[in-house]
């Protein structure tokens, strides 16, 4: 595979490692007291003000017009991701832990993958082989995630993972109650629900205004401006819900705003004009795998049977997913396909008549039926 191929996965990679590092920062950001909706803001506010110089100068000359259906597109989504993923997403983490969120993220594929059907952003033909590998492989990348958090197993013992981690145990196994469950996880379900609408509007809204740096840097500001209404009507009279300090949460307002904002969105609207939003979506289970590992090497977690087993069909979904999009990308670069022609049944019949000029007494007409008949057979074959 050529490395122009591989831009497209190496592209997704990184955003998967990139959310993975965010969910990290941001549960001990929120655990020392990050308010979730100025952090959306912030985060924002930061990916305009990287984005929007590189938008000015690389698409001064090729930037189309901004249209009212653009602009309200781009309304839609500063409100679906910015606003409404990142705070409900954010909120109902405090609620659970950063592992739960993660692997509820692992839904987004499947919502993308229908809605992406519904809108005929992704072609899906049951009686192929390579779509059905498409369905099954985002199907298997979910349970592989879900392998991840619900199975257990017994330890396995790493050399990098052995020594002190008590500590961190105790606080990754701290007691949530039933309730906080229930309710962190409606607002992470809805978050992802907005998220997978958000590829979808992305997806749609670059068909006509195919300028990804400048699309990016009005989703952030519209994002900007919507999130500080509603952060104000949310925190009205909490002013130091928006003061700035030198500790955690800055850096995970940097870091989100270039990182999974900036850069999320730049790449992802790249990625999906050539692969379309499925692909993007589809590595989502990837960034539980990330976590996994860099949980062991960094803070010595231990890893366990389950997360091994997960991570090995989360690959497996991946590669299916991957096959499935290629046999769907070379059958759509060939010339010719002939599941695309109708059956002769189906054919709506017509006869060309062509009579050639010259003594009237002889007749010299050809006459061709299509779709040809069984006397039109017949005579091609001299029965």
């Amino acid at each position: 595979m050529m490395l122009q191929d591989l831009k497209p996965y190496l592209a997704v990679i990184f955003l998967q490692f990139g959310n993975a590092g965010l969910v990290i920062i941001a549960k001990a950001a929120l655990n020392h007291g990050m308010n979730h909706y100025t952090f959306a803001v912030y985060r924002n506010l930061v990916a305009t003000l990287v984005i929007a110089p590189f938008a000015l100068y690389f698409e001064r000359k090729g930037r189309p017009k901004l249209t009212f259906s653009i602009f309200i597109k781009i309304m839609l989504l500063g409100l679906l991701e910015p606003v409404i993923d990142q705070n409900l997403y954010y909120a109902g983490m405090q609620y659970t832990t950063a592992t739960f969120a993660i692997a509820m993220c692992n839904i987004i594929p499947a919502m993308t993958f229908i809605m992406a059907w519904i809108c005929r952003l992704e072609k899906v033909n049951i009686k192929k082989v390579h779509s059905m590998g498409k369905i099954v492989g985002t199907l298997v990348t979910v349970g592989g995630a879900m392998i991840m958090t619900v199975v257990v197993g017994p330890t396995i013992g790493l050399p990098w993972s052995k020594g002190s981690t008590t500590a961190h145990n105790q606080q990754s196994t701290a007691p949530v109650s039933a309730g906080d469950n229930i309710k962190g996880s409606m607002m992470i379900i809805a978050g992802c629900l907005s998220w997978s609408c958000f590829y979808i509007v992305q997806a749609l809204t670059l068909k006509s205004y195919p300028a990804e740096l400048s699309l990016t840097a009005l989703i952030c500001a519209a994002g900007t401006l919507q999130g500080s209404i509603v952060t104000i009507i949310a925190e009205r009279g909490n002013n130091a819900a928006w003061r700035l300090q030198w500790d955690a949460g800055l850096v995970t307002i940097v870091y989100g705003g270039v990182i999974c904002s900036g850069l999320g969105y730049y790449l992802s609207g790249i990625v999906m004009k050539e692969k379309g939003p499925v692909f993007v979506t589809a590595f989502n289970p990837l960034s539980m795998v990330i976590v996994a590992i860099l949980g062991s090497i960094v803070l010595s977690e231990q890893m366990n049977l389950g997360r091994v087993l997960g991570a090995v069909v989360i690959v497996v979904g991946l590669y299916l997913v991957i096959w499935g999009k290629s046999k769907d990308e070379s059958q759509s670069n060939s010339k010719f396909d002939p599941d695309e022609i109708p059956p002769v049944n189906q054919q709506i019949p017509m006869t060309i008549s062509i009579k050639k000029l010259g003594n009237e007494d002889h007749d010299h007409s050809l006459s061709i039926a299509m779709p040809p008949t069984n006397e039109t057979f017949n005579k091609i074959n001299g029965k």
